[in-house]
């Protein structure tokens, strides 16, 4: 698995913490300080993953990642100020990854980079497609489809989708999902899991294929 992370950060102590917490957990480094050199990285070379700070000189973070999500699916995590809700919102919408607020511990950006990187493999071969009328899901291809036209997906919004094909037909509680998809105690709460349904309900452009049991969480029919 390619080790290499992109660093997007202005504040040179952050980007010093950052730096230095990767690499002694392994990983490459690749440090730029705005958003246009972080775009140009990423015309230059492969990366597993891309940290990027919301308040950067020129390009902001929310431009960056929209530029990001237009191209690939490549993982991201944002940096967000800690009292910032409404960042970390726009971000998740814009198809980050997950987030981290500043303040923040080496040992909790690491985990969570871990846990974004373990998302983003594509998953071991299932015994058969998952299918809910003509969306096909394609574990093995970490690959979608909607009447034959391949869905793009980021890999949160794959796993998602996948926990709900997975049980047909049961209602899967905002917490449950939350535990099963991020796999830790993701400080956006259940908040986070309406974002990312919605994001899949506009991506497969049919809203209907996810219902909302409200007041406890979501569910797809049975074939």
């Amino acid at each position: 698995m390619d080790t290499t992370i992109l660093v997007i950060e202005d504040e040179q102590n952050i980007a010093n913490l950052v730096r230095i917490a990767l690499e002694r957990e392994g990983f490459q480094a690749v440090m730029v300080r705005t958003g246009e050199e972080g775009l140009c990285e990423l015309e230059r070379r492969a990366v597993a993953l891309a940290i990027l700070d919301i308040g950067l000189p020129g390009i902001d973070g929310f431009e960056v990642c929209r530029r990001i999500r237009k191209r690939s699916n490549l993982p991201v995590i944002i940096l967000t100020a800690r009292d910032e809700e409404l960042d970390r919102v726009l971000g998740l919408e814009l198809g980050a990854d997950d987030y981290v607020p500043k303040p923040f511990s080496p040992r909790e950006l690491i985990a969570r980079i871990r846990a974004v990187l373990r998302r983003a493999q594509p998953p071991q071969p299932a015994s058969g497609p998952l299918r809910l009328g003509d969306l096909v899901l394609l574990q093995p291809e970490h690959e979608v489809k909607l009447g034959g036209e391949v869905v793009n997906l980021t890999p949160m919004e794959f796993e998602l989708l996948t926990c709900l094909l997975e049980s047909p037909g049961i209602v899967l509680s905002r917490e449950r999902l939350l535990e099963r998809v991020w796999g830790f105690d993701f400080p956006g709460g259940t908040r986070t899991v309406d974002q990312h349904v919605a994001q899949l309900r506009a991506k497969l452009g049919r809203p209907e294929l996810i219902e909302t049991v409200r007041g406890i969480g979501y569910k797809v029919a049975r074939e």
